[in-house]
């Protein structure tokens, strides 16, 4: 991966998609004060050190056809595309220091959305603080957002707000409102959004990432629709019905277009906005909680996308064990934890609600107003519908088989869902305790080892004394302290979960129309899969991310790029997942192998971690 010299060449054919990304969004001119608009300068010294190559083939920007390997004409046309610096406020104040030659025509979005980290709660100051919209992208019948981060510090970051100072761009004084991000969070957001991805989790995805002096980074990003709950969130709080009528307006058509959506005729699309967004936000927070995963979500509704799809992996992790009183610290404020996310994703849908009722009438009534709306109430049912949905899947059931016993044995899938759920949240005497980004509290027990060996307990009842073996033993963490100390409530919860478990999985033989052996060998299988204890943590992520930043100066562009990919399908553990055709045929590569098996080393180190 050379360096290369910068040279203004228009892209010829196979890349000349790339040139209409240029800033272009139909959101500059659809919804008023969306944004804070930015001209942007070539940035110099850069080189690319990932590229999607299927993603890239996925959404039309390469030939179907095109290698798997970087080449100097590729790289020259995304270090033009997205090698970009933003002309900021400071720079306006200090022209001497643009070289206005390298300014593009056109200029980029810095959006605007509310965050909870600004004083004014209302969304005047905040936004892409370190990111701009690089533009939309269209092909076959999609249109894809992109952004990039590190572009340079914007008025809108939470620098700027608090202090009213204007920050030059990389100024080392600011840290976060320098505008800038280092290279090892771009391979962590790369790491972990196409591991997740995978695995059926909604997501933005990262298209490449830009490398530059000191390691810097520009990683730029793309989904299908990038707009946050925070986008919408801005102008209900303002009260501006005019701009939040313009942008749900957009956004339903949005979605219509890219066929995520279907409006029947006659039916309110301001209802149907409401109904899509309490049924993703209700699926998510149930999935998030079922696989471990935190996922920062608030009032603002800034975290997350408004499919409910992740976005920002600076505070997201996976973890190994139920952590539900791991809490990130962000300076002034402690985030919420993975049994809030559920309060916090049914506060956004009421939220959602007084939007679509504003919307309908005219007139703003007070968020308490919602606070048992229909929707609200729509919520709860379907975050507890998919949470046993997602516990039947994690025992080893197919999606359709689920369903099936949830509707016909509803009672006994809660009762075995209760059982489970105590031993989930048992927690050490020990107390909270400080981590290295945060607060946590240790748990007694592995649940996904259980949910690997509960298929051995179906042939025949489990003994009190057995139970109690079974949580001294193979379920207990090693990193807690009580596990020679056995609860006695712990042990009957577990013999208690077992003769439910054998109940679900006989009736679930019986609608299969199979005998219980034959589904039995069918749900081991599957629970070790979906459940490996080799599952990638976010400590993992990011000690791999470091991993790699020393690998890839010893490994060719295509080795990297090869090397990535290997660690990634280590971690596809989604049995319905369905690799996009373009993904590359991989090969043994006797030099890269050790480096596989030292990554997944990291990970076995990790994988009950944070």
């Amino acid at each position: 991966m050379t360096r290369l010299k910068h040279l203004k060449l228009k892209p010829t054919a196979p890349y000349a998609g790339f040139s209409q990304i240029d800033g272009s969004h139909p959101i500059q001119e659809q919804v008023p004060f969306s944004h804070v608009p930015y001209h942007a300068r070539h940035r110099p010294g850069g080189k690319v050190a990932f590229f999607n190559f299927t993603l890239a083939k996925d959404m039309g920007l390469i030939d179907p056809g095109h290698s798997h390997e970087m080449n100097a004409e590729l790289e020259q046309t995304l270090l033009q595309t997205f090698g970009l610096l933003i002309v900021n406020e400071y720079d306006q104040l200090h022209p001497e220091r643009v070289d206005k030659q390298s300014i593009k025509p056109k200029t980029y979005m810095a959006t605007r959305y509310l965050q909870l980290q600004h004083p004014d709660r209302r969304g005047l100051t905040s936004g892409d603080g370190r990111s701009i919209w690089n533009g939309c992208w269209q092909f076959a019948g999609k249109t894809w957002d992109i952004s990039s981060c590190g572009t340079g510090a914007t008025c809108l970051s939470p620098a700027s707000s608090k202090s009213k100072t204007f920050f030059r761009s990389g100024d080392p004084n600011v840290s976060y409102g320098c505008g800038y991000c280092k290279l090892h969070e771009g391979l962590i957001d790369t790491l972990f959004s196409e591991i997740l991805h995978r695995n059926g989790v909604r997501t933005e995805r990262v298209l490449c990432v830009l490398e530059y002096p000191k390691g810097f980074a520009v990683t730029v990003r793309v989904a299908e629709n990038l707009l946050r709950p925070s986008h919408f969130f801005l102008h209900l709080k303002q009260g501006r019905w005019d701009r939040l009528k313009a942008l749900v307006d957009y956004h339903i058509q949005r979605q219509v277009n890219n066929g995520t959506w279907t409006i029947e005729s006659g039916q309110n699309p301001y209802e149907y906005f409401l109904q899509s967004m309490t049924r993703d936000f209700a699926t998510a927070a149930a999935r998030f909680e079922s696989d471990y995963i935190f996922c920062w979500m608030e009032w603002d509704g800034d975290n997350i996308l408004a499919d409910a799809g992740i976005i920002d992996y600076g505070s997201i992790r996976q973890f190994g064990l139920f952590f539900h009183e791991y809490r990130f610290d962000d300076h002034e404020r402690w985030s919420t934890n993975l049994k809030e996310q559920r309060s916090k994703a049914r506060y956004m849908v009421q939220t959602f609600a007084q939007i679509a009722d504003f919307l309908k009438t005219g007139r703003k009534k007070s968020i308490e107003r919602f606070a048992r709306h229909a929707s609200v109430r729509e919520f709860d049912k379907i975050f507890l519908r998919s949470r046993r949905l997602y516990l039947l899947r994690r025992m080893g059931l197919t999606e359709s088989l689920a369903a099936e016993l949830l509707k016909l044995q509803g009672k006994k899938v809660q009762e075995l869902e209760k059982c489970f759920m105590r031993l989930e949240y048992a927690k050490t005497k020990k107390g909270k305790y400080r981590v290295p980004d945060g607060m946590n509290w240790n748990m007694l027990y592995v649940m996904r080892r259980l949910l690997r060996e509960l298929p051995q307990t179906v042939e025949q009842n489990v003994t009190s004394r057995e139970a109690s073996e079974l949580l001294k033993g193979s379920l207990a963490w090693a990193a807690h302290e009580d596990a020679h100390a056995v609860r006695p409530a712990h042990v009957r919860e577990l013999v208690q979960l077992t003769r439910l478990y054998r109940h679900v999985m006989v009736e679930a033989a019986s609608l299969a129309r199979t005998d219980l052996t034959r589904l039995m060998k069918v749900v081991s299988m599957w629970s070790g899969k979906l459940n490996d204890e080799n599952r990638i943590t976010g400590d993992a992520v990011c000690l791999l991310a470091e991993q790699l930043m020393s690998h890839r100066r010893h490994l060719s562009s295509r080795q990297f790029h090869k090397l990535l990919e290997m660690i990634i399908r280590e971690q596809v553990l989604n049995p319905d997942y369905q690799p996009s055709a373009f993904q590359p045929q991989l090969r043994s590569d006797a030099r890269l192998e050790p480096l596989v098996r030292r990554a997944l080393k990291i990970v076995r180190s990790y994988r009950e971690g944070l």
